[in-house]
Formats: C-alpha cells, sequence, structure tokens
C-alpha cells in the first residue's frame, strides 16, 4: 500500500492544489462571513472562522497533532482552529450533551468505529460533499480510511489516521529468557510456547513479577475484541447484522485467550490500556500489541524493542486497524463547514502528512508521500505493505459498536477472566444481547 517513489512531480502537484483550493477557501468563506456558526465556532467582522476541535490525543503524539494545526492556523488568515484534548472516554461520554448545547466543538475526532452510533444520534453532518470536490485531493488518501466513517452509505468523517496494530516486544527480556531476540512469534501457538518462559513468579505467590504480555481487557485499544478473527469467528457478522459471539470459532478463540490468560498468567486480568503501557514501558511485560502513539514514550524510557506484525492465528493473520476520523458537528452552518474542511484538507495534505507522520510515528494517509517521510523509521514499519494488507477495520458502519463493547463484549470478559462462568456459557448468552442492539 505504501510505495517508495520519486514524488517531487507529485510535490508540486499537491502544492499547486493547495494553493488553487486556498483561493477557493477564500471566496467561500468571504460569501459566507457575517452568517455565524453558530456553537463553538464564530466569524469575525473580518471574516475568520474559529474552530474548536476536541480529540483525545492526550499521548506522546499529541504534540505532532498540535504541531499541524498550528501550521494549519499559520498558513492562513481565514480559519483559526483550537484544540481541546481530553482522555477518549472522557470525550465519549461529553460529547452528546455538548455538541446539543451552542458552546460544543465545532470539529469531532473519534475511532471511526464509533462515528456511526454518533450519526444516528444525529451528532454530524455528512461530508460526502468533501470528498467530491476536487480540490481537497480525496482520491490520494487510504480508502479502507476513508470508508471507515461510513454508515447508511453516508460518510461522517475525514480520517485523522489509520494503523495497523503491532506488536512490541522487549529485546532484553527475550534474551533473559533464553529466546531469540531477533525471532518474536509468528504464530498464537508460538506465543503460547514462549509464555511460561517469559512469564515469571520468582517466589511462587501466584503473582508474577513479569508478565509475557500486557493485554488490557477493558478501555483500551480493542485488540481481544479482534482475537476471535484468527480462528474465523468475531464479534459480528461482516453485514453488520448477525452477532457471532456464540458461533464456535469465535469460542475457540476466547477460550484460547482466556486460558492464557487466567490460567497460565501471560497477562495480569484487569488491565487498561494505560495500565498496559505502563507495564510494558517499565519492563514488566515483554509483549505489548498497540499503536504507533507509543513509539515516543517507549523510546524516552530507554527500550530496547523490536515490532512486529501479531501473532497470527490458525485460520487468519488478519490485524486489527484503527481508525481515527474527525466530523463536523451537526448544527455547523456553511461558514464553519467549509472552515472545517480546509483543516481537513491541509491536515491530508502532503506537508500535513509528512508533519503528522515524522512526529506521530503513524503512517501518513496518503500512499503519495510515504517516501518523503524521513524523520520517523515508524512510519514505514507500521504502513509497511505486507502489514496494512493484513489490516481489518472492527465493527465498520454498526451503529450499536460501542455499545456491543462498552456494555456486552468487555463486561464478558471480565467474568470469563475471573472465573465468574466460562466461556462457553458467557458468551453465547451476550450473543443474544449483542443480536438485540443490531436488531433495533
Amino acid at each position: 500500500m505504501r510505495t517508495q517513489q520519486s514524488s517531487g512531480r507529485r510535490r508540486m502537484r499537491s502544492l499547486r492544489l493547495a494553493a488553487a483550493g486556498a483561493g477557493i477557501l477564500a471566496l467561500a468563506l468571504s460569501g459566507c462571513a457575517g452568517q455565524g456558526s453558530g456553537g463553538g465556532g464564530g466569524t469575525d467582522a473580518g471574516g475568520k472562522v474559529s474552530l474548536t476541535f476536541w480529540n483525545g490525543f492526550t499521548g506522546p503524539d499529541g504534540p505532532a497533532l498540535q504541531k499541524v494545526i498550528d501550521d494549519f492556523n499559520a498558513s492562513q488568515d481565514k480559519v483559526s482552529v483550537t484544540a481541546e484534548i481530553m482522555p477518549w472516554d472522557t470525550l465519549y461520554q461529553k460529547v452528546l450533551t455538548a455538541v446539543a448545547g451552542t458552546d460544543g466543538p465545532d470539529i469531532i475526532a473519534m475511532s471511526a468505529s464509533r462515528m456511526p452510533q454518533f450519526a444516528q444520534q444525529g451528532l454530524f453532518a455528512p461530508v460526502d460533499d468533501y470528498y467530491t470536490n476536487a480540490d481537497h485531493d480525496a482520491a490520494a488518501l487510504n480508502q479502507a480510511a476513508v470508508g471507515a466513517s461510513v454508515f447508511d452509505g453516508v460518510n461522517y468523517g475525514v480520517p485523522v489516521n489509520f494503523t495497523p496494530m503491532m506488536m512490541y516486544y522487549n529485546k532484553d527480556l527475550f534474551t533473559k529468557a533464553g529466546l531469540d531476540p531477533n525471532k518474536p512469534p509468528k504464530t498464537w501457538d508460538e506465543f503460547a510456547a514462549m509464555v511460561p518462559k517469559l512469564t515469571i513468579d520468582e517466589n511462587g505467590d501466584g503473582k508474577p513479577e513479569q508478565y509475557a504480555m500486557a493485554l488490557g481487557d477493558h478501555e483500551t485499544v480493542p485488540v481481544f475484541m479482534s482475537l476471535p478473527w484468527g480462528t474465523g469467528g468475531g464479534i459480528v457478522s461482516d453485514d453488520g447484522k448477525t452477532s457471532m459471539l456464540g458461533d464456535p470459532a469465535t469460542l475457540t478463540a476466547l477460550n484460547y485467550w482466556v486460558d492464557l490468560v487466567k490460567n497460565k498468567k501471560a497477562s495480569p486480568i484487569g488491565l487498561s490500556g494505560a495500565d498496559a503501557d505502563k507495564l510494558f514501558q517499565t519492563g514488566k511485560a515483554a509483549i505489548e500489541i498497540v499503536g504507533p502513539w507509543m513509539t515516543t514514550g517507549f523510546d524516552k524510557a530507554g527500550l530496547s524493542y523490536g515490532i512486529a506484525a501479531p501473532p497470527a492465528g490458525p485460520a487468519s493473520d488478519a490485524i486489527l486497524g484503527d481508525v481515527v476520523s474527525m466530523g463536523v458537528a451537526a448544527r455547523a452552518d456553511e461558514a464553519t463547514k467549509q472552515a472545517a474542511y480546509a483543516f481537513f484538507a491541509y491536515w491530508n495534505s502532503t506537508q500535513g502528512q509528512i508533519t503528522w507522520a515524522s512526529g506521530s510515528g503513524f503512517p501518513p494517509n496518503r500512499a503519495d508521500v510515504a517516501s518523503q517521510v524521513t524523520a520517523s523509521p515508524y512510519p514505514a514499519i507500521f504502513g509497511a505493505p505486507d502489514v496494512a494488507s493484513r489490516a481489518k477495520i472492527l465493527l465498520p458502519g454498526v451503529a450499536a459498536g460501542g455499545s456491543i463493547g462498552e456494555t456486552i463484549f468487555w463486561p464478558s470478559l471480565q467474568k470469563a477472566l475471573n472465573g465468574d462462568g466460562t466461556v462457553d456459557t458467557i458468551f453465547p448468552s451476550a450473543s443474544k444481547d449483542v443480536q438485540a442492539l443490531l436488531d433495533k
């Protein structure tokens, strides 16, 4: 998906398009000046539109996001974007009531898997017209990322990023365990064979001092929810209409991983995503599957680590792909919407993507700039064609996706991990609850 090629002519073409787009934008915003933007945005006497941008980039990738915003604000005098950054769970809790009021955000970023839920409730404005405007150069974007925000045939978002989740492994811990630090596990069974060597309980009290993996079971990137793909199972069918939590293939995967965590102590039980990051970052877990936003933190911690594709299941080597999209609040008027589009276009421009990828470690959203991202090695690793081709998005276009995870899957998983029932009794029952949500 990412190609290495000479991009001088492409860069000049992008600059010409950007200049043309800026002229069209200036005319459009000038024509809309004085209408007011409603809500958090505002248009001053000179026609400048101020936008509030809510997002959850609280991690080491936050400065890179702010750099792109600062560069956009400095690049023109028609639009000003101000970021308000908060934890993702806080954003999801606040966004409905905030947008319904008059002082909420104008632009909202969130996991693309959550957008259908909020679009169904009238939170987002359709953005199909963004993609039909040639000045936005949207054809250059990763089309899987573009499609991730489609609900009921309508697109409600523009991609902020798209990345596969990768396996980080601590080379020092591999060496101490007598394992080759250059040969991470490629399959589930290879990982399972390493667990007795990487999980260490020195005093035998049942509380290991070191774990083979840091695997979150709530408030985290949904790696655990993607594991059933490895046996041909899943959470719901590809058409989003049928629950698969009770399918034999899904139960096989969940039994395999619950046994590894609960009985083999491959990972602590009860980890949030932040807990898992800390466990790996402090050298108390040998492996974590997470995105490129953690590279800066792991580098600062002085870890000697490698990055490889996660272990493949017996039936599939699919990798969880994470997409964050940004949308426009439904109450936005035309001035606000066009101002947001100007920011979206800058974000996904050649320069915007070089800045973002270089500072965050994410692969760029457009293949034609991949060869120009040289300040960081990580975009090439996470955007490698053999990795990107295996990436799969969880619950795309499923309006109930957020509720399925928060109210059904994660609580059911925690019950199984804590011994409050078995996978074979808990998840078929949970599957009925998922189906009830899908049928609404």
